[in-house]
């Protein structure tokens, strides 16, 4: 369903209406009573200006949702389903479980004493019913499942909501002394109907019986109801606003007092109940009052439906749907099946159908997928050209108080639905299914009819009989009497004597034979009838189900008795003159008669020989949008002139009309004739005759078939072969290549290798204009519409004077035109303009040429073959091309240039004129308007009124920051702003492909939103980023924007959360790259001062780059300063590994000891760094032995460090290191294929920070370790692939990747690496080596699993799901299952829960013995779902049809759930089905 939102606003804003993408059909301006014009003065031409009024909303099976309650009126009842009429000419089905539980119960305790379903429902009772179910038959029809059960269409209400006044439905509950109690589906709520209220009813109410009913009393809060159905006093009833109505709560079938809001062409918008909004469409209007309704009438109307989700109410005013509770009187159906012709539109829409009137002036509706063949798309120009129509009623809705109809089209093919052992059957539409006889199957006697045809095959039938009462239609497929171009006999009256006809033979006795005819006409031929030469025994010489030619010798049409004859056949003695033979040549010129119109062309009659030929369609012009404009202009009777024989197969004469092909083959052009003329680059015009994946088959004159594969198709890349060309396109071709043997050719189409004459492309434009004025002369002169006449005489480029009409409240504009103007502006030729495209079509396209008011039209190809186009090259409206006038003034043209284009360059937009002087879309000061686009942290994107973008930076929205403030969330996503540009910034661009536009980028104009620069007066100028770091000064306090937060870098000092966007910060200097402190945070981190110069004592933050076990650490400072830690200034105490608590790119808080050098001196004792807090220990400083004394050392050498200690712990720590080093050359020399040493070793070294020695500790491993063990290489590959990747670089990586590659197994190697991507969250690089590997692995099951894996890790879900198509269509059949069953687990493990219990349950309802996967599913199941999805999936998995040993094991995990999760109640209840099901598999299941 459209979203109806949109059309009917209820209340605010109303929101503009957006097309659907998922509608093939274009959008028209509205059309409606486009026949009924009235009498003007002057012309009306409406332009594009002009907007869609709202849509009807129109209800479909498709687009109904569970849950829409609805009115219906019942149609017919039968034993176990009820037939419901719902609005839209929908039907519905009401299943005997749905009407209440009172009575479903009874159906399961007392069968044979529950009432039937007729003797509760009777044709035309109006019930209020809601979709249950949509179930989805195999053809794509879909059912529409009702309820009326209380419980779920008084869903909305409660006890605290009824009131007295209100109209309830509800059911019969049970029969008791003095009334009867009436289920209203309300918990908690008695009803009570007494028989005294109910004594209106002339039978008595009986258990599941409907009612609706009037709330005449409700007491205690609503627990205690008693009702009355009295019809008068329900009838009255109106819906008020004191009931309380809600949208939650509101039913259909209600009346209310409406007000008109809004009169539009499809319906009304009514306000009703003070503040709710619902709509009237069309077929709801009474058509006597439909014209005479204004905004402000009040009027009473009722609820139709009811949609929850969208709260869309949809209401109706015809007369019979007032009184609610009443029965309506159901049409009479003699009608049904009458086919009328002659009939009218009166008005359309486009939406929904058209409104017909028949010839007995009674008005019906047919929907628009009766206006069309089932497989084709809706064609409005089709409609709309047709003054009148053919039409069958095909029913009558009560709902909507109209006939539905439909366009009877020619039936030409139908498709094979099934194969039976008595015959076929064949679909013809989506209504009508036939049955072709075993024996009608073909000409002869088929054995193995399954070789011959296949479901959803498409074939060519002939009606045999129709059955209307019995509703059997019989098929035949028997060539003779399809293809027969003799009289038919379809009653008796045809067969007049003399006449001959074919027939088929369905009895053979001694006394002849009996030929049947079409209907129920046959005859007889006697034994002196049946052949020239005497018959004994005929069934020797005839069969039944023969076709034979039969001529009739007597016909009694009143005792319906015919006499054949063979004999007078077969001796030529056939009616009528013989006619003349027509002399066929191909080449030839003739005239020709339109005979009848068939979907593939015309069927004509060659003149004067009246020779039956077919004109194809594709064969009317070179122009492909024209060939189906000419077949809808072209009728019956019309005479064609210029028409040229093409070929003749058997008795079928083809012929075109396509002017090259005509020219090529007056001219004496190169025709082949036969295969031995046709050499290797010869140059032939054609048509394509056929696409396949592989290529496309051109046909030329004479028979001739090449092939142009898909490589030589055309000279960009092909994809797809059917987005090249189209059948019946006119192609130059150039021959290729010959194959003697088999006799096939193959050809060019590029464009680059045929020729095609300079003057041929204005040729094909001239001619092209004139079929489409031919076809708009034909359209005038036929419609009785004066639109049409007047439209006619209105060509391309003619100058009208124009007044505006009307100005309406949408925006649109309608003119009017006084006089036509015969002013012409001419144009130079020769001349060069740049041309815009102001509207474009498939073969032409409108064009106004610069500033000089011309208008003209060119083609949208260059060239026959030129038909696939880049969205960048595509003639689109607004396109700017580069035009060269030939003639100013074109007779051919009606006046209009003629002129030459291309493509124009692709410009790139500017904000500023450059150095030659170009100006630019936009320059610097200029005030744009524009809509919010893309908010994000520290800028907004905004889209401008031409549809380019522009940038806010976060510190141009707000005039004063507060600092944790976020500026860019003032601005919502949609909201209109007004801004100033004040720079501008160029950007690459992945919209093209390199090699279309080399080197491309866009330019993007910087904006402000600051109220000062807005100013009219506001000076804004360029400034360089030099001239703006001089207005900086050391020591200033400034406002930044956080742009980034490395989290590794700060965690551990400051405790920096990335949620502060403004902090203040202190200015380190004022060189090119400004170094700022943090020194106000609102996380609660330490206040530090602003430091403006290195110098010692200073205490200041540094990065460290570098661990040294012997020097200590290299740290880096402000300023471009360095500096080192030694190891004795590492801490205050000692510690074993001084070197552990730091890594590099760490930030430390360190003081400036002194300076050495040109590097400063720093310790990291928290004794120098926080000096306010004072040692218990005094630390003084030693310089020398002189320094030391007896005593202290004691004290001194236990708790701090000394020099001489501090040497004698590195020396000792070198020695430690050198032994480790011999250790682990001693265990290697032991074990030297175990990866695991190897590894160990480099680890060694990276903890000492020995990058370079881990590396060739790796290559030493490489060549050691045995060819033979190729998991511990692959070992050490993964260890080396890590180390570049953490302290190498990005090429170091790639060279040990492609390494690696060469001399392992390539797919554990990608999977490695795409791992150490994945886990250093480089997401791009990762997802670039996935797709490598799905392209060069495609058929290895684990890459597409990893591949999904990361896909849903990284919360693309979409992509995943697109992953797994993919998937399928590269592995085998075979691992379909598992494939979707893992994707189906990782949905559940990463991504959408919802989605991997639908991809399971399809999975298990498809393949329901795979228990290992019931499995699976159980346990995602008891992890993610509630306990009431657990135990539906136990419920399903223990009534499978599979072994008891299996089942048994489901059993004990269910009782096992129960026990855990559930209740005593709900274990009793698995131990009775595991009873039960012992029970019923007897000895099999004791076992």
């Amino acid at each position: 369903m459209a979203s109806t939102e949109e059309d009917f606003p209820r209340g605010g804003k109303a929101k503009q209406t957006t097309e659907s993408k998922a509608d093939p059909v274009r959008r028209h301006t509205e059309v409606d009573n486009l026949f009924e014009v009235k009498k003007q003065t002057s012309l009306y031409i409406f332009f594009s200006l002009i907007t869609n009024e709202h849509n009807p909303v129109f209800f479909y099976p498709q687009s109904l949702k569970v849950g829409t309650l609805l009115l219906g009126c019942v149609k017919e009842v039968a034993d176990f389903e009820v037939t419901i009429n719902l609005p839209s000419g929908l039907l519905g089905y009401l299943n005997i479980s749905n009407i209440s539980d009172s009575y479903t119960k009874i159906l399961s305790d007392q069968l044979d004493s529950i009432f039937s379903l007729p003797s509760l429902f009777s044709p035309g009772k109006l019930v209020r019913c809601v979709v249950a179910r949509l179930d989805t038959a195999k053809g794509g029809s879909v059912s529409i499942q009702l309820s009326i059960n209380p419980k779920e269409v008084n869903k909305g209400m409660g006890t605290g909501s009824l009131k007295a006044g209100m109209i309830l439905s509800g059911c019969v509950e049970s029969i008791e002394d003095h009334g009867y109690l009436v289920d209203l589906g309300i918990k908690g709520t008695k009803a009570f109907l007494p028989k005294q209220a109910a004594k209106d009813k002339t039978n008595k109410l009986k258990v599941g019986q409907y009612v609706t009913s009037l709330l005449e009393e409700v007491k205690n809060d609503g627990r205690v109801v008693r009702l009355s159905i009295s019809p008068t006093a329900v009838a009255q009833a109106v819906a008020d606003t004191e009931h309380g109505w809600t949208l939650t709560n509101l039913l259909p079938g209600l009346l209310v007092k409406a007000q008109i809001k809004k009169v539009t062409l499809h319906g009304l918008i009514l306000e009703f109940l003070s503040s709710f909004a619902g709509l009237v469409d069309f077929m709801h209007l009474d058509p006597e009052q439909a014209s005479t309704f204004n905004e402000g009438d009040n009027v009473k109307a009722c609820i139709l439906y009811v949609e929850p989700s969208t709260r869309l109410v949809g209401l109706s005013l015809r007369s019979h749907l007032l009184q609610p509770g009443g029965d309506m009187d159901l049409v009479a159906t003699e009608r049904i099946g009458e086919v009328a012709h002659g009939c009218k539109m009166t008005a359309l829409h486009h939406l929904s159908g058209a409104m017909l009137e028949l010839p007995d002036q009674t008005v019906v509706f047919v929907h628009r997928n009766h206006m069309k063949e089932p497989r084709e798309a809706f064609n409005l120009n089709r409609v709309m050209a047709k003054p009148e129509h053919t039409c069958r009623i095909m029913d009558f809705s009560p709902m909507d108080a109209v006939c539905l109809t439909q366009f009877v089209l020619p039936l030409s093919q139908g498709t094979v639905t099934s194969l039976q052992s008595h015959g076929m059957m064949v679909k013809v539409t989506d209504y009508i299914r036939g049955l072709v006889p075993r024996t009608h199957l073909s000409d002869i006697i088929l054995k193995n009819p399954e070789k011959k045809y296949a479901v959803g095959m498409t074939i060519k039938c002939r009606v045999l009989s129709v059955d209307p009462q019995e509703k059997k239609l019989t098929l035949t497929r028997k060539r003779a009497l399809v293809d027969s171009s003799l009289p038919l006999f379809l009653t008796y009256e045809d067969a007049r004597r003399g006449r001959v006809s074919h027939g088929f033979i369905v009895c053979v006795k001694d006394f002849g034979c009996i030929v049947r005819f079409y209907g129920e006409v046959k005859g007889l031929v006697p034994p002196n009838e049946l052949s020239t030469e005497p018959v004994i025994v005929p069934e020797n010489m005839f069969y039944v189900g023969q076709v034979v030619k039969a001529k009739v010798l007597n016909c009694d049409v009143e005792k319906e008795k015919l006499l054949l004859s063979f004999k007078a056949v077969a001796g030529d003695d056939t009616e009528g003159p013989p006619k003349p033979k027509f002399d066929f040549e191909v080449g030839k010129k003739v005239e020709v008669k339109v005979v009848s119109k068939v979907l593939t062309g015309l069927e004509v009659s060659i003149l004067p020989e009246e020779t039956t030929a077919l004109l194809p369609m594709m064969h009317l012009s070179d122009h492909v949008s024209n060939c189906q404009l000419l077949w809808e202009g072209l009728q019956e009777g019309d005479i064609i002139s210029n028409i040229v024989c093409l070929s003749k197969k058997k008795q079928n004469i083809t012929l075109t009309k396509k002017p090259t092909v005509k020219s090529f083959l007056e001219e004496g052009g190169v025709v082949a004739k036969e295969f031995s003329d046709i050499t290797v680059g010869v140059q032939l015009i054609g048509w394509v005759k056929n696409i396949m994946p592989y290529g496309v088959f051109v046909e030329f004159p004479y028979g001739l078939v090449g092939l142009a594969p898909k490589a030589a198709m055309s000279d960009k890349f092909v994809s797809d072969t059917a987005a090249h060309f189209q059948l019946g396109q006119t192609v130059v071709a150039k021959v290729t290549n010959l194959d003697e043997e088999k006799h096939r050719f193959l050809v060019s189409l590029k464009v680059s290798e045929v020729t095609s004459p300079e003057r041929d492309g204005q040729a094909r434009l001239i001619r092209g204009l004139q079929e489409r004025k031919a076809v708009v002369e034909m359209m005038a002169s036929r419609g009785d519409s004066d639109l049409l006449k007047q439209l006619s005489a209105v060509t391309i480029g003619q100058k009208m004077k124009m007044s505006v009409d009307e100005v309406r409240e949408d925006g649109s504009v309608t003119f009017k035109s006084d006089e036509l103007s015969a002013a012409t502006v001419l144009v130079e030729a020769g001349s060069t303009h740049t041309a815009t495209v102001q509207h474009p079509d498939r073969d032409f396209a409108v064009i106004s040429l610069g500033d000089t008011a011309q208008l003209t039209v060119i083609q949208t190809t260059n060239h026959p073959n030129e038909t696939f186009r880049f969205d960048s090259e595509k003639l689109t409206s607004g396109k700017t091309l580069t035009i060269t006038v030939t003639k100013s003034s074109c007779e051919e043209l009606e006046g209009l240039p003629r002129v030459s284009w291309e493509l124009a360059p692709p410009k790139r937009m500017r904000l500023f004129s450059d150095s030659k002087g170009s100006k630019g879309t936009y320059r610097y000061g200029d005030v744009v308007k524009g809509k919010v686009k893309t908010v994000k942290p520290t800028c907004v994107l905004v889209t401008l009124e031409d549809g380019s973008t522009g940038c806010v930076h976060v510190s141009e929205i707000q005039e004063v920051v507060c600092v944790g403030t976020f500026p860019t969330s003032l601005l919502k996503i949609g909201s209109e702003v007004t801004a100033r540009v004040i720079g501008g910034r160029e950007g690459n661009s992945h919209r093209f492909l390199p090699f279309s536009h080399p080197n491309f980028t866009y330019s993007m104009p910087e904006l402000t939103l600051l109220p000062r620069n807005l100013k009219e007066d506001a000076d804004v100028k360029p400034v360089k980023t030099k001239e703006k770091l001089k207005s900086y000064q050391v020591g200033d306090d400034v406002i930044c924007f956080v742009s980034k937060v490395k989290i590794s870098m700060y965690n551990q000092l400051l405790n920096f959360e990335p949620s502060i966007q403004t902090c203040q910060l202190t200015i380190y200097s004022s060189l090119a790259m400004l170094w700022l402190h943090l020194r106000t945070c609102n996380v609660g981190c330490q206040s530090l001062s602003g430091v403006h110069k290195l110098e010692k004592g200073r205490v200041i933050m540094g990065l460290v780059q570098k661990l040294d076990p012997n020097l200590g650490l290299l740290v880096k400072l402000p300023f471009s300063g360095m500096g080192t830690v030694a190891m004795e200034d590492l801490a205050d105490n000692y510690k074993p590994k001084p070197l552990e608590p730091y890594s590099k790119d760490q930030l430390v808080r360190c003081c400036i000891v002194g300076e050495a050098k040109s590097k400063w001196q720093l310790s990291l004792r928290h004794s120098r760094t926080n000096p306010e807090k004072t040692s218990v220990v005094k630390d003084p400083e030693i310089v020398s032995l002189e320094d030391l004394s007896e005593g202290p050392l004691s004290l001194y050498r236990n708790q701090h460090f000394y020099k001489k200690k501090i040497h004698t712990f590195t020396m000792s720590w070198k020695d430690e290191t050198i032994n480790e080093k011999y250790i682990f050359e001693r265990l290697l020399l032991s074990s030297p294929d175990s990866s695991l040493l190897w590894l160990q070793f480099m680890a060694f070294h990276l903890q000492a920070t020995q990058i370079e020695q881990a590396r060739a500790v790796a290559e030493r491993a490489l060549k050691t370790i045995s060819f033979r063990e190729e998991q511990e290489k692959l070992n050490v590959w993964v260890a080396l692939l890590n180390l570049e990747n953490l302290y190498g670089t990005e090429e170091s990586l790639q060279k040990v990747f492609e390494r690696a590659v060469q001399y392992c197994e390539p797919m554990p190697v990608y999977q490695q690496l795409a791992d150490i991507y994945a886990k250093c969250q480089k997401t791009k690089e990762a997802e670039g080596l996935y797709k490598t590997m799905v392209k060069r692995f495609r058929q290895e099951k684990a890459v597409w699993l990893s591949y999904g894996t990361f896909l849903l890790q990284q919360g693309q879900s979409d992509a995943a799901s697109a992953l797994l198509q993919r998937a399928i269509k590269s592995l085998p059949n075979k691992d379909n299952v598992d494939l979707i069953a893992k994707f189906a687990q990782l949905e559940f493990r990463y991504g959408d829960v919802e989605r991997g219990k639908t991809m399971l349950d399809k999975i298990l309802t498809s393949y329901p013995k795979r228990t290992d996967l019931w499995s699976v599913f159980i346990d995602l199941m008891v992890k993610h779902g509630s306990q009431k999805e657990v135990r539906a999936v136990f419920d399903r998995v223990i009534h499978l049809s599979v072994a008891v040993k299996r089942i048994k094991f489901f059993f004990k995990r269910y009782l096992e759930y129960e026990k855990k999760n559930g209740t005593p109640e709900s274990i009793q209840a698995v131990k009775e089905k595991a009873l039960e099901y012992v029970e019923s598999k007897g000895t099999e299941a004791v076992r």
